[in-house]
């Protein structure tokens, strides 16, 4: 790949930021395209801290195809990495129509350019919650069949999925890609000049966890308390976001090696699951700090468990994660803190 310039859609967020900061240091250069609706500016001050030199950013939503075009024709890209979407579940069954026109129409108009302008290597940011709940082992590797995914934004990761492997399919384009299959991110860079970010209140556990130790929420709830599982609490596979973002920039280097239209599908995580109580008491332990919270219900849309089995990242992209939920927990608070402190 000689023209190393890869556009980053969604490049403001929380793993688009890793993300870009991963890319300069591998020696790629990055665009970023971000509407800025679930992200802050503060992210790109970040970035560029971080790797001591500006970065074009473009402000725009992708849905504007007229807008998004102009960026493709003023740049000469290489590779595309997607991550541009609306990613709350609780949400998405609440707003399903604006999940499905943002979601999709966004990744339709990206296709179409990549396909105008000649960009062939196209990262898309997908999810475990494709598998929907896995029937017997719980370890789901990428063969694993795509099961019922029970929110709109499952249903949109699905549904990209099948857009791309039938774009790879027509013999009208000349596509790669990797769909990067992404269990639980977690964690801020070790730096703490970038990190988790929610606008309003967090849809996630570990910013819900930080912002309750720091006082800014006034209690954490543990949604059910009744799976089957060793401690009643939903278990997920938590990865670190540095691991996460790394793992980018070895698709893209695949990418590079691959001719012709192809589509690989590779879970990211640690292949070890993790329990919500788990993260709790982990936290109280390494920090010193004292959670307030409580038991509530389940909330709908949410597995059971699931966690990644992981070999086919170590074999195909020759990644593999270094850091520990542990890690995530102390870079995570770390974060916050200097969030407080500002």
């Amino acid at each position: 790949m000689e023209n190393k310039t890869i556009l980053v859609s969604g490049g403001a967020g929380y793993i688009g930021s890793h993300t870009v900061v991963e890319l300069f240091k591998a020696g790629y250069q990055a665009i970023i395209v971000d509407d800025f609706r679930a992200s802050s500016e503060r992210m790109i001050t970040g970035v560029q801290d971080l790797i001591q030199t500006d970065v074009k950013v473009y402000r725009i939503d992708i849905c504007d195809k007229d807008k998004l075009e102009e960026i493709f024709a003023s740049n000469k890209i290489s590779g595309i990495i997607h991550f541009a979407a609306l990613k709350a579940v609780g949400e998405s069954v609440e707003e399903p129509l604006m999940y499905y026109r943002n979601n999709l129409h966004g990744l339709i108009n990206m296709v179409e350019l990549a396909d105008k302008y000649g960009v062939n290597n196209f990262v898309f940011s997908s999810s475990c919650t494709v598998y929907g709940e896995p029937k017997g082992t719980r370890k789901v590797h990428e063969g694993t069949p795509i099961g019922h995914t029970p929110s709109p934004y499952g249903a949109t990761k699905q549904m990209g999925e099948r857009i791309l492997q039938d774009c790879v399919n027509s013999s009208k384009l000349n596509l790669a890609v990797l769909s990067l299959r992404y269990f639980n991110p977690v964690g801020a860079h070790p730096s703490g000049l970038i990190g988790e970010l929610p606008n309003g209140k967090p849809n996630n556990l570990m910013p819900f966890v930080t912002q309750t130790a720091a006082g800014i929420r006034e209690k954490l709830t543990v949604f059910g308390n009744d799976y089957n599982t060793a401690d009643g609490t939903c278990i997920r596979d938590f990865i670190h976001v540095v691991d996460l973002a790394q793992a980018h920039v070895s698709g893209l280097e695949w990418l590079s090696t691959v001719e012709g239209s192809n589509m690989e599908f590779v879970n990211l995580g640690t292949g070890k699951g993790t329990s919500v109580l788990e993260i709790i008491n982990n936290f109280e332990q390494l920090t010193g700090v004292k959670l307030n919270w409580e038991f509530g219900s389940r909330r709908e849309g949410d597995l059971e468990e699931i966690f990644a089995e992981t070999k086919k990242a170590e074999e195909l992209l020759g990644w593999k994660s270094k850091l520990t939920f542990k890690d995530a927990i102390v870079d995570a608070w770390n974060w916050e803190q200097k969030l407080m402190n500002e």
